[in-house]
């Protein structure tokens, strides 16, 4: 059996152990967002650390556990705290637990994060839903050999965010009076920021925001053929457009404050993807 298939099973047997609790939606929590968790119904939480050669979150602010629930009457598996490529895993790792969550059930993935304004339009505290991402420094979590089990060898990303989840997340946005811009987002590996040149030729590539997630999470989940949508939070702007220095506590604090108006958004949209 190939060696990540097996990983994966043992993950997906380790938790069906501890719940039978069969998710709709799958929810992943980025920098600054994990207090959403409060707003569910919770029924069971499973930590990380209790599922045998699952990656741990490593990163202030990220909790470590799934919690299964409901939100609005919608069954949802939430991953509390992410890992990222920059903690050093290996990718196949990084995408473990939204092919996880998959397995589980989970037939749409709506993936958050907190990125860095390129776009000089876009100002700290906005939100950008995902139109299309950029891979850059991190490999693809498709490499290596294809895992048959759960979609072909050459998947198409040629619509990686489902435009009927983008059109419905906005229609939640316009009716809750909630500004929302639709960008392409680029993913780094981080853990640095990036530099002013480096942001300058991101923006000539195309990139709206840049961070260090979720691209890699979204190609997993659509190789699988899970529906994505995916919302940025912007917490400042990126190197060379801003003139501070930047910082994770900038970014924490820029999501603690736009945390209201994101669960409004978030739970709006999963309850229209329920139904």
């Amino acid at each position: 059996m190939n060696a990540v298939y097996e990983k994966l099973m043992k993950c997906f047997e380790a938790v069906q152990a501890k719940t039978d609790f069969k998710p709709k939606a799958a929810l992943i929590l980025g920098s600054g967002l994990g207090g959403y968790a409060e707003e569910m119904d919770i029924k069971e939480t499973v930590d990380y650390k209790e599922i045998e050669g699952f990656p741990v979150s490593t990163v202030q602010g990220h909790h470590g556990r799934f919690i299964f629930g409901y939100i609005k009457g919608v069954p949802a598996v939430v991953m509390q705290g992410r890992v990222h490529y920059y903690e050093g895993y290996d990718i196949s790792d990084v995408v473990l637990p939204v092919r996880l969550m998959g397995l589980l059930g989970a037939e749409t993935v709506f993936l958050t994060n907190a990125a860095g304004a390129i776009n000089r339009t876009y100002a700290a505290g906005d939100f950008m839903l995902l139109r299309d991402h950029i891979l850059v420094g991190t490999p693809s979590p498709l490499i290596g050999p294809n895992i048959d089990e759960l979609g072909t060898r050459f998947p198409d990303m040629s619509e990686v965010y489902n435009k009927d989840l983008r059109d419905m997340i906005a229609s939640v946005a316009r009716s809750l009076d909630i500004k929302l811009h639709e960008g392409v987002y680029l993913q780094v590996s981080g853990p640095n920021f990036e530099t002013p040149s480096e942001v300058r030729a991101y923006g000539i590539l195309g990139a709206d925001v840049v961070g260090m997630s979720t691209a890699c999470e979204a190609v997993a989940a659509n190789h699988m053929g899970m529906k994505v949508c995916a919302i940025s939070c912007i917490s400042n702007s990126a190197a060379g457009i801003s003139s501070k220095p930047l910082t994770h506590a900038e970014v924490q604090e820029t999501a603690d404050i736009a945390a209201p108006r994101f669960k409004a958004l978030v739970t709006e949209s999963i309850l229209r993807i329920g139904s």
